[in-house]
């Protein structure tokens, strides 16, 4: 008989998108078992880097040291104007023109996505749920700004994509009011810096990774609600900090 295969189309972390063979209903990569994080680098050559990589993300931070980290300029339009639940996290597409510049160099948002628990823990702390924001400059080279966010008060911006939530795995809906990605930022744009790589296979490096100290606030129904769509945790674990510096 012969086997059926199906592609599903998945944006991942790093913007790219990947084409995940499904055979059986079964995964190509998922967060546990036997195609869990511990063994994404076995399942296919282009997922080695997350075994062999030595800037992998996500961190611990701690031991940072002080340096003079220069403002982030951030240029920020409503733009998330579509929602997705590609199977791994849910997923806010972002329309073109806005922008972070650091250092001079700029990028454009293209996504930003959660996970729950924290992936990025701060001093061993883990928080009940992390906002990736994810960046490409006109080479393709990224930068990720990550928020925390602990239980609070309800997140009203947050609420305008989660109210729209889709609740199965290829599924997406059109937001009928664009969310802004600057307000879910906390306003105290302050933050720590490493060098990292994508949370998902295949685990590429050189990801500019800016972290903000200020933590954001979400409702626990609002955790809740992501936690019980994924149906399980969808954090990588914290890998090695090797010889990294973290800058704050």
């Amino acid at each position: 008989m012969q086997k059926k295969f199906i592609v599903v189309f998945v944006l991942t972390a790093g913007l790219c998108t990947s084409a995940v063979v499904v055979s059986g209903g079964k995964l190509h990569w998922t967060y546990s078992g036997y195609e869990g994080p511990e063994h994404w680098g076995e399942l296919d050559v282009e997922f080695s880097t997350c075994s062999t990589g030595k800037n992998q993300s996500p961190i611990n931070l701690t031991g940072m040291i002080e340096g003079d980290l220069s403002p982030i300029n951030i240029d920020y339009k409503a733009g998330g104007h579509e929602i997705l639940n590609n199977g791994h996290t849910i997923q806010i597409n972002y329309a073109p023109g806005s922008t972070i510049t650091v250092n001079g160099h700029t990028f454009e948002l293209k996504q930003f996505h959660f996970h729950a628990p924290s992936e990025n823990t701060i001093e061993g702390h883990s928080y009940p749920m992390e906002a990736h924001f994810v960046h490409a400059d006109k080479i393709g080279s990224l930068a990720v700004i990550a928020v925390l966010f602990k239980e609070g008060k309800v997140n009203t911006e947050l609420e305008k994509a989660w109210a729209h939530m889709p609740g199965h795995a290829g599924e997406q809906h059109s937001l009928p009011s664009k969310v802004d990605a600057n307000v879910l930022l906390t306003g105290d744009n302050n933050y720590y810096r490493f060098n990292g790589s994508l949370t998902t296979p295949p685990c590429s490096e050189g990801v500019l990774w800016l972290v903000m100290k200020q933590i954001n606030t979400a409702s626990k129904k609002q955790l809740e609600a992501f936690v019980q769509t994924m149906h399980q945790p969808n954090n990588r674990p914290v890998q090695p900090l090797n010889a990294r510096i973290i800058v704050k």
